[in-house]
């Protein structure tokens, strides 16, 4: 079966262009519109979903779809959607995309199971999402820029949360910084590497490749990849992790190593969660405003649910909070 994407490969646009040529948007020209329409019927390209064109009846759910609902950082996030939600007359219901096109996730989102969602998958392909929004069934995603008929972005300002971690370890007089990464295709974790690797550059400092190693978000992960950067004998004199789970996990390695906390190795994380200021010791972080990030994509949903203009996306800033876990060098 043909999918949206064959139509933009043959009609040669963008993907968001076919997507808003297949809704009739008027932002495409009629020569561009009618290229995309042909490379549809010569594929013979047919939308998912009950019955898309015809009117709903609200099901008053809608649905929060994350990478995986374990760990702080989640719970706190569908604490916040469901407040909105609730306050709105509605239920929620959160799922996790993992199983990728063949998720219960995905099934919610082609066949309209609910009335709008918010995703936060880096694992629901821009794909999916162009085929299942449109005016009728908004989608807020949280975790990447892009644009279509019913999509809005909410990101946070990783960029500048990873230069802002990177350049205080620098004014802290670090020379060697390591940077323990998320997931390769985390649109989040290119954002905060990005920042990385521009304090780095300002600061004429050099990113040896020993010191990127990859911790998946978790605290296993962030264990792991601390364990394997300490095998390899030279330490760096900072660790910045991509978020508070990997550094979480990458303090217990080192204390595990007999390296001590700030004095052998300096430590910042990313998130504020809630354990970052019960460890010990105190674990300096970027904040990232998990509960107004929340909240804002689901007031955001319900005014397109309502039929009410926004904005197409929205950035959220960061703030750095200084702890115990970095130390003048």
């Amino acid at each position: 079966m043909a999918t949206i994407k064959d139509v933009a490969k043959l009609a040669g646009v963008a993907l968001s262009t076919a997507s808003y040529a297949l809704n009739g948007d008027s932002k495409v020209s009629p020569k561009t519109k009618e290229k995309v329409l042909e490379a549809a019927r010569q594929l013979n390209y047919s939308k998912n979903g009950f019955a898309m064109d015809l009117k709903r009846s609200r099901t008053n759910t809608i649905a929060l779809i994350l990478t995986d609902l374990s760990g702080p950082f989640y719970s706190e996030l569908i604490r916040s959607v469901q407040d909105v939600a609730l306050s709105h007359g509605y239920d929620l219901i959160a799922c996790s995309s993992l199983g990728g096109k063949n998720s219960t996730a995905v099934k919610f989102l082609r066949e309209k199971r609910v009335d709008g969602a918010i995703v936060l998958a880096h694992n629901i392909t821009d794909e999916i999402l162009f085929t299942s929004a449109n005016s009728g069934f908004p989608i807020v995603v949280m975790d990447r820029m892009t644009s279509g008929e019913g999509l809005i972005s909410v990101i946070v300002d990783g960029e500048m949360g990873g230069y802002t971690a990177t350049r205080y370890l620098i004014d802290k007089g670090h020379r060697s910084i390591a940077y323990i990464s998320g997931p390769s295709n985390s649109f989040d974790n290119a954002l905060r590497y990005r920042g990385y690797q521009l304090a780095m550059k300002e600061a004429g400092l050099e990113e040896k490749s020993k010191w990127k190693l990859s911790g998946n978000f978790t605290r296993d992960g962030g264990y792991k990849a601390t364990k394997m950067m300490m095998m390899q004998g030279e330490l760096p004199s900072a660790v910045f992790y991509g978020n508070d789970e990997m550094a979480i996990g990458g303090i217990k390695a080192m204390e595990e190593g007999a390296l001590t906390v700030p004095d052998d190795v300096s430590v910042i994380g990313f998130d504020d969660i809630q354990l970052a200021e019960y460890l010990n010791p105190k674990l300096t972080t970027i904040r990232q405003p998990m509960h107004e990030s929340g909240s804002l994509a689901g007031h955001l949903l319900f005014q397109m649910l309502n039929g009410e203009e926004v904005n197409l996306s929205y950035k959220l800033r960061v703030e750095l909070i200084e702890r115990e876990s970095v130390r003048q060098q």
